[in-house]
């Protein structure tokens, strides 16, 4: 399956649109993750426990959009926009949702 930001496939024709379809992810981040952030932070640098956790929620977000597009009957998902938010009691989940158009292209 093709997904794109953009809004069309170069040399694709778009046939059908099948609707708008989202995924979406939640993941916790645990104390253990969180204490050694924090030290990160204070003497600076890349956090590579949350990169690795942001591109987990990522692929799991692009792989239920994707899923959910097939359901449709689409083949590709066109103008895909991926939202980053933290949510719960001091900000300690993190929600990566993507969102597009499901379309058939020849």
């Amino acid at each position: 399956m093709i997904v794109t930001t953009t809004p069309s496939i170069e040399g694709k024709r778009i046939i059908r649109y099948c609707g708008v379809v989202a995924g979406e992810a939640i993941l916790g981040a645990n104390v253990v993750k969180d204490f050694f952030a924090g030290i990160r932070d204070i003497v600076g640098g890349r956090s590579a426990t949350y990169e690795k956790e942001l591109q987990r929620a990522r692929e799991i977000a692009l792989k239920e959009l994707e899923q959910r597009a097939s359901e449709a009957g689409a083949n590709a998902v066109v103008g895909v926009d991926l939202d980053f938010e933290v949510l719960g009691q001091a900000n300690g989940m993190l929600m990566v949702s993507a969102s597009g158009t499901a379309v058939v292209v020849e």
